[in-house]
């Protein structure tokens, strides 16, 4: 193999190296967006089931309110 031909895959490989790294930074990025999604879902729906909880709760109150 040529001394160019070495340098060519050389390059091609340091290119290879850089864009893993940067598919490696993605990913990590994406998987710490995912973890705030995550977090922010179970906080929307711990604060639905509140709600659901007092609609519930209010909804018991008027028919018990009715039948006085």
């Amino acid at each position: 193999m040529e001394q160019s031909e070495v340098q060519v895959l050389a390059d091609k490989l340091d290119k290879l190296i850089e864009h893993c790294q940067k598919l490696e930074r993605d990913n990590a990025t994406l998987r710490e967006l995912q973890d705030d999604w995550n977090r922010e879902r179970a906080q929307l729906m711990h604060k639905n089931d509140l709600a659901k909880n007092k609609i519930e709760a209010m909804i018991g109150r008027l028919r018990a309110l009715e039948h006085h």
